[in-house]
């Protein structure tokens, strides 16, 4: 079932130019993209808003249970394209600009990408939220309201330079609605001590706390053709009028105001620490605190909170929901430990995306205690009451020591989180193992109950019909349209994978997207490259275990073949990176810098020529991973097996037709599982070759370059002169892989990727069998679709009902 909204051209550009008119005080012709995309964003508001208000009514007057999704992250890009998608109106407004002659593509790209997340945690809260409205759940985001995000990355001397990402600008954001009336107080530091409330209870009283107001902004979430509209809350911070007084100067103010000003502020400091935490709980207790007074508008009992409301939290960074919900239910509403706790525990979840236990993110009781006094006195009672009841049931002494929250002068979230409620997902199914077996073990032999898999997923809309229009429309030729709905259907297209024709006209796709990219680069960096050469991608967060260095020994080793053989038979490449460190990752950086450098040195030398190409392009970002994603012939998913949790980039490639090149790690073995070993090229150590090194300690890197004279050479390369103007970079590189025992493995691998690498240059020679696997990739992507990934939250954890309005099969 579809529900799309009724609107003809005519009835568009009416709306369209009534809405510009009464903004703009000048003609069509002569507005910026700027104007024009303020004007339909302001025409789009007005076509969703009744939806949102009777989706809200509809809730309410059901009581339908709501699951609350908190994340640090949130990273949806750009929205226009999505929200005209999903109103069914895209094509209408497209035919409407063409008519009035405006440029639809500079419009579109008028528009910010929305800078509230990093990486793959955001962006899958985003696509949360619109798989959520798609499949009709009621399920609404929780997030901070950042001016500036992660920083803007700009390449400076092939060095990373962040600057403010301005996403706000002049225009704030376009979709969002200020609800004052939702605004809560959110205290800090201070003193907290226990008075006489009598008839033998006690209350807390708090001294000398800061309060600050917390001032909610909606977007809406819109459903894919189907009239329903989510809601993502996102807070700001104020100062209470009443506490005006307290901040008598401007640096005072801009204190407060950091608390949304960046995502990720640098926690290398004291100060760095303090302002994260406070972010955390300013938007943890901010959404739970207004989660409890929409309950109680119900008229049900606060003990059975449950019955109608899921709180997620994704990482570690809202974990501090468990212990903030007990002090709303107990100081605010009065109500007995037993049951809050019982309330507490069957209303929050939480999902884990990492194997690092390093990752897992802890704070120091002193640091707690000063910021969050009131929480840190309720952590305590959580933590010596689950002490004791273990101790009861007779657990293991040992483990339960082990996952306790307050351990060794530290706060650890992920147990808090753990305790606290009563699911625990990993992201992929070897993700999932691996925290059993290793990262949380002893949770895992006390409460196997609590653990389950819970694959990633990816919007196919954005990937498809958004940043890949013509791959959908050939897909609607060979297979029809339903895949558009229901994107199961897009096995139908196994049928069509040896067809010549079929083959061909893929083939032409990708074409044009490589063009589309190759215009882009050379526009944006002067590097001009050929789309006659295999692209290769590799675009992702920087980080070691990630393993962009070893797709730069490579790079390095094809170089030196080139140089040794000028004239040798080589299968073209261009090789592209696009990749953020974080601001205080110094060796991240260093990589970054050595990839600028060595890009210098291979584009510039005329012996190299069009068989090999390097390009870092900057500033990566959602909307510019629409451009390079569906020009991707290779899929770089090459972390050392056991340290990715799951990978959403491997899905997205995938499901634009880009062979993957991947280690047994994250999601990529479910791939192949989905493609067959013969669709995708597999390389490296698996989790257990890796595992048996880190027990038998009997990894030898030196020894390995010492005796491989190939590696030898690529490693030398760092460090020898050949790559210019990164001396010490590169003398930060080879002590990291030779003298302090690579810490990933980039040698063990190498001569496996090396060997992958070439079966791809010879796979993509034979044109029909490379067309062949991209199309099988294409053909059983479909697995990855995060509309199921949420059915699965929402039945599993969740346990939600669907309301009427979404009780179709949803794209």
């Amino acid at each position: 079932m579809e529900q799309t909204m009724e609107l003809t051209t005519d009835q568009f550009i009416r709306d369209f130019e009534q809405t510009f008119n009464e903004q703009q005080q000048t003609l069509l012709q002569n507005a910026t993209p700027t104007e024009l995309f303020l004007a339909l964003a302001h025409t789009i508001r007005q076509y969703y808003t009744p939806m949102w208000l009777e989706r809200n009514e509809s809730l309410s007057a059901r009581q339908e249970k709501i699951a609350y999704y908190f994340s640090i992250e949130f990273l949806p890009g750009r929205m226009l394209e999505t929200n005209l998608l999903n109103l069914g109106i895209l094509d209408t407004v497209k035919e409407g600009f063409t008519q009035l002659g405006l440029d639809f593509t500079a419009v579109k790209n008028a528009e910010h990408d929305m800078a509230l997340g990093n990486g793959g945690l955001g962006r899958l809260a985003a696509a949360f939220m619109d798989s959520l409205a798609t499949t009709g759940y009621a399920g609404f985001g929780n997030g901070l309201r950042y001016k500036y995000g992660l920083f803007k990355q700009r390449i400076v001397d092939g060095y990373q330079v962040e600057l403010p990402d301005a996403w706000f600008g002049s225009l704030g954001n376009v979709w969002e609605t200020r609800k004052d009336h939702d605004a809560v107080n959110v205290r800090f530091f201070g003193n907290v001590y226990m008075a006489d409330a009598g008839e033998g209870k006690l209350k807390p009283v708090y001294s000398n706390a800061q309060v600050l107001r917390a001032v909610p902004y909606d977007v809406p979430q819109l459903g894919y053709k189907n009239g329903v509209v989510n809601n993502l809350r996102l807070w700001d911070v104020e100062i209470p009028e009443e506490y005006e007084l307290n901040y008598p100067t401007i640096a005072d103010r801009r204190r407060v105001e950091d608390i949304t000003a960046v995502l990720y502020p640098d926690d290398s400091t004291e100060e760095g620490k303090k302002l994260r935490l406070m972010q955390e709980y300013f938007m943890t207790s901010a959404g739970l605190q207004t989660i409890v007074k929409s309950y109680l508008k119900m008229g049900l009992p606060l003990e059975k909170i449950y019955e109608k409301v899921s709180v997620h939290i994704n990482d570690t960074h809202p974990a501090v929901a468990p212990a903030e919900f007990m002090r709303i239910l107990i100081d605010d509403y009065g109500m007995e430990w037993d049951a809050a706790w019982n309330a507490t525990t069957k209303v929050m979840s939480y999902t884990n995306h990492t194997i690092l236990s390093e990752a897992l993110e802890k704070w120091s009781t002193g640091l707690f205690s000063f910021v969050l006094p009131r929480v840190f006195q309720i952590i305590v009672e959580i933590d010596n009451r689950y002490m004791a009841q273990m101790g009861a049931q007779g657990a293991d002494y040992a483990r339960v020591e082990n996952t306790r929250i307050v351990r060794n002068g530290q706060v650890h979230m992920a147990h808090l989180a753990i305790i606290g409620g009563h699911s625990v997902n990993g992201v992929a199914q070897i993700h999932t193992e691996l925290l059993k077996e290793d990262t949380l073990r002893d949770f895992y032999a006390l409460t196997p109950e609590k653990f389950n898999n819970k694959t990633n997923g990816i919007v196919q809309r954005r990937w498809t019909q958004i940043a890949a229009p013509v791959l959908s429309q050939t897909i609607d030729k060979w297979i029809g349209f339903e895949w558009r709905n229901d994107i199961h259907a897009l096995r139908a297209l196994n049928d069509v994978v040896d067809n010549p024709r079929a083959q061909n006209d893929f083939w032409e796709v990708k074409q044009l997207a490589k063009k589309r990219l190759a215009d882009y680069i050379e526009e944006t960096t002067g590097v001009h490259v050929s789309t006659d050469a295999i692209f290769d991608v590799q675009v992702k967060r920087l980080h070691a275990y990630k393993r962009q260095l070893l797709n730069v020994m490579h790079i390095i080793k094809l170089y030196w073949d080139i140089k040794d053989n000028p004239e040798g038979d080589f299968t073209p490449r261009v090789f592209i990176f696009g990749a953020k460190a974080a601001p205080g990752y110094h060796f991240a950086k260093s990589i970054i810098k050595v990839i600028n450098e060595l890009a210098n040195l291979i584009n510039n030398d005329p012996e190299i020529g069009d068989k090999l190409k390097v390009v870092f392009l900057e500033n990566y970002r959602v909307s510019l991973a629409e451009l390079i994603i569906p020009a991707a012939n290779v899929s770089e998913q090459i972390s050392l097996a056991s340290k990715e949790a799951s990978g959403t980039s491997n899905m997205k490639f995938m499901m634009t037709g880009a062979v993957t090149m991947a280690t047994l790690d994250g999601a990529n073995i479910e791939i192949r599982d989905e493609v067959g070993e013969e669709n995708i090229v597999i390389f490296g150590m698996t989790k257990d070759e890796v595992y048996h090194h880190y027990e038998t300690h009997d990894y030898n890197a030196r020894y390995l370059y010492d005796t491989d004279p190939v590696l030898h050479r690529v490693i030398n390369t760092f460090v020898d002169g050949t790559i210019p103007r990164c001396q010490s970079e590169g003398s930060e590189i080879f002590d990291a892989l030779v003298t302090y025992n690579d810490e990933y493995f980039l040698l063990e691998d190498f001569q496996s990727y090396v060997a992958a690498q070439a079966r791809v240059s010879a796979l993509y020679r034979d044109r029909e069998r490379w067309m062949h696997m991209s199309m099988m990739n294409i053909a059983n992507s479909d697995k990855f679709t995060s509309d199921d990934t949420i059915r699965q939250y929402a039945e599993e954890i969740w346990h939600l009902s669907l309301p009427h309005a979404g009780r179709h099969r949803a794209a």
